[in-house]
């Protein structure tokens, strides 16, 4: 059962003072007998109160305000978090897209997690769904064959897309990072009518050649039948282990977005997001993300600006 410690840091700078800043973070382990948290400090600048709450996807939310004028806002977690779900993934197969029926029938957040968004490249996504469902109606099978497929037809690259990209813009470019990949695999899987969510938190592996680690990264969980909510990774195309530390679930990245918030003030602004991974052995990985933010002309100097106060996740 790993341990990880887990530093994660938020950092807004603005070209001159703002105020009455209210917030809203999701960066709390979410609650799940798969992993146990051993301690969490989250430090915010100003050191207001946070109200705590769970929100409608079951996720532990915390928010707050920051009144006074100012001109950083950092947002700082430490996260002690032991895993202590399997190494190797033992999914069940056997369960049909049909038997799925009886497992959503009036279930109202399922029939929510199962219904597609719309989109205008439906074409795409249908020959997708030709290929992942050849020869099989397993609903884990489906979900295998659907992270491999956009694994290996889908490039993993930094940049070419934002937390504001749809799943058009997924298909055009034929690439992005791991939310983007999300994004894709859930509209598949919704086409079909399998229930699946979307997944924000962290990749753990110790070892090299793992797309998105130490980084905030997303996944998907797909409800396999008789066995439950299983998670896939697509940018790795691997089943979720012990591994991954899970923060949040919802329909899309806007449902477990880490942190999002609105300000008072004409100020451009920028973001950086600092996370890094110690693992048991010592070892610690590192990265920082500089964030593009859309910049607010002075003019607007009692305007409520809102913003995501969340790098996209890789």
């Amino acid at each position: 059962m790993p341990v990880f410690k887990i530093h994660h840091i938020t950092k807004y700078e603005y070209d001159r003072p703002v105020r009455e800043s209210a917030n809203e973070i999701k960066i709390y382990p979410y609650s799940s007998p798969l992993q146990e948290t051993l301690s969490h400090e989250i430090a915010i600048t100003g050191q207001p109160d946070i109200l705590v709450f769970h929100d409608y996807w079951n996720n532990k939310t915390g928010v707050f305000n920051l009144l006074p004028l100012h001109k950083e806002l950092i947002v700082e977690s430490r996260l002690v978090l032991r895993t202590t779900g399997p190494s190797e993934a033992a999914i069940n197969f056997d369960g049909s897209i049909d038997s799925l029926q009886h497992e959503t029938e009036g279930n109202i957040k399922l029939i929510e997690l199962a219904e597609a968004s719309f989109i205008k490249n439906t074409s795409a996504i249908n020959d997708i769904i030709k290929i992942i469902t050849a020869n099989t109606t397993s609903v884990a099978a489906i979900a295998q064959n659907c992270s491999e497929y956009i694994y290996k037809n889908f490039r993993y690259t930094k940049g070419i897309t934002n937390v504001e990209t749809t799943v058009d813009d997924i298909l055009e470019h034929n690439g992005g990072v791991c939310q983007d990949f999300a994004h894709l695999m859930l509209q598949v899987l919704r086409t079909l009518k399998i229930p699946s969510r979307y997944v924000s938190g962290y990749i753990c592996p110790n070892k090299k050649g793992i797309r998105g680690e130490g980084a905030t990264h997303a996944w998907v969980e797909v409800l396999i039948p008789s066995y439950g909510w299983a998670g896939i990774d697509p940018t790795n195309n691997i089943w979720v282990t012990n591994n991954h530390v899970k923060l949040a679930i919802g329909r899309h990245f806007n449902d477990c977005t880490p942190i999002k918030g609105t300000f008072k003030g004409p100020a451009h602004q920028k973001l950086s997001v600092y996370v890094s991974i110690g693992y048991e052995d010592g070892r610690m990985f590192e990265e920082i993300n500089n964030v593009n933010m859309q910049e607010y002309e002075p003019e607007a100097k009692e305007e409520l600006v809102d913003e995501s106060f969340a790098a996209q996740q890789q």
